[in-house]
């Protein structure tokens, strides 16, 4: 993906908000999702930029934006998939067309005003239908520690190194930023007085990045490592809930299942492949005693920016936190550039049989965790599966999750000489089991 005019940092906009050097919404992000206004259950396709939104509808019927047919429908549709499935070179004719209408001095913006709303007016909903989520494992730290704080002695597992490990979630229990979490029910373990379904007490949250596909590929068409970037269509935040008692007891031999379908969030803003160019990266080099990777999962363009940067974090709020008026309090900052497996390397391994990825489908890196263990990504990893509670500023312990309790997930990307940009947020809170 090249840089252009879009990335440009000395590019200001007439928004005024949008020139905070703090916004996760300049002018170089532009990141897409789906609002409604009120009582309206219509569903708009709108764009960030500071603290309010452009109405992309509004804006083409008013000719502020000239867009060909297909995207001109795209826009006026009710989730993102029809933008998605057009492809990076549509999505990059829309970027600029909204760039040049968003830059500082453009002549129609006094028009284009009529066409914002503010960001704090809005609820804010799924970006697109998801078809298929699928869930990754890709940090070698996150998967050694957790490995441990589950079975104590584990270790890695022996295809870690060898591909990205993954399984297929549950599409429909994906939701957006602020959806309350209950906790969830399921059997924890042997019962010699017969199998009971019993609240988690082990309610864990998960850190990780997703990607949203655009366009597809034909079933049995694998996709090439070098372009995998063509069919992913932006990224997000994703906190895949999990229980962590139900998940070690059903998880032998074929994975989780309760323990993870209940719920996932994610944050609302889809960010563009074309805004993070400017935070691609080489990937973290392999250790001189890790296995050759498969001709399928390198290439020489790869090996130069397959990575972003994006540095993450967690906070964790409790009721007894907002009682009295204390912040949040941050528990995790690892950098998504450190994962062992790359998001082009992921979607590539996931067509290499011929799957048929579709538009709108999430694909999730798995948590992400950094090499110090307060960069866990988990509640599992950072206290040894609740045996070294943490310990948090208000005086109170969490092994894991109460009810309550708020996790709130951010993203941003920093780099000397471009503008930063971020994702919003990725919240929710836990609340107990509806009788």
């Amino acid at each position: 993906m090249r840089l252009n005019e879009t990335h440009d940092p000395s590019r200001k906009s007439w928004v005024e908000s949008a020139n905070a050097p703090d916004t996760d919404f300049p002018l170089q992000n532009l990141p897409l999702g789906v609002y409604t206004v009120g009582g309206d259950p219509a569903r708009r396709i709108g764009v960030a930029i500071g603290d309010q939104v452009l109405d992309l509808a509004a804006a083409c019927e008013q000719g502020l934006i000239a867009l060909d047919d297909a995207l001109a429908r795209a826009v006026r549709a009710p989730q993102l998939n029809a933008l998605m499935a057009l492809g990076p070179v549509a999505g990059s004719r829309l970027r600029a067309s909204v760039f040049e209408l968003l830059r500082a001095g453009h002549p129609a913006q006094a028009r284009a005003r009529g066409c914002l709303r503010p960001l704090s007016a809005l609820t804010l909903q799924l970006p697109a239908g998801i078809g298929d989520f699928t869930d990754f494992y890709t940090s070698i730290h996150h998967a050694t520690r957790a490995a441990r704080a589950m079975r104590p002695g584990a270790e890695l597992a022996a295809n870690f190194r060898h591909l990205p490990i993954a399984y297929h979630g549950r599409a429909s229990s994906v939701v957006a930023s602020g959806t309350d979490c209950t906790r969830p029910a399921g059997q924890l373990g042997p019962d010699p007085q017969g199998a009971a379904y019993l609240p988690t007490r082990a309610l864990d949250f998960e850190l990780e990045v997703g990607c949203f596909i655009g366009q597809g590929n034909p079933l049995g068409q694998p996709i090439s490592l070098d372009r995998a970037e063509d069919h992913i269509f932006g990224l997000c935040l994703v906190n895949d809930w999990s229980a962590r008692d139900i998940q070690r007891w059903e998880a032998q031999p074929l994975g989780p299942f309760l323990a993870k379908s209940f719920m996932t969030s994610i944050s609302p803003w889809v960010v563009t492949l074309e805004a993070l160019a400017p935070f691609r990266m080489a990937p973290q080099p392999r250790s001189a005693d890790d296995p050759p990777i498969a001709a399928a999962l390198a290439s020489p363009a790869h090996d130069q920016a397959g990575a972003i940067g994006i540095a993450l974090r967690a906070s964790l709020s409790t009721p007894a936190m907002r009682e009295h008026g204390r912040a949040a309090q941050p528990i995790s900052a690892p950098d998504f550039a450190g994962q062992y497996w790359t998001l082009f390397q992921m979607v590539a391994h996931h067509a290499s049989n011929g799957c048929n990825l579709r538009p709108g489908d999430l694909i999730s890196s798995g948590t992400v965790s950094g090499p110090d263990i307060a960069d866990s990504g988990c509640l599992l990893e950072r206290t040894r599966n609740g045996a070294e509670p943490l310990r948090l500023a208000s005086g109170e312990a969490r092994g894991y999750l109460e009810d309550g309790d708020i996790v709130t997930l951010g993203g941003r990307c920093e780099k000397a000489g471009y503008a930063g940009i971020g994702f919003g947020t990725c919240e929710g809170r836990v609340v107990s089991r509806r009788r």
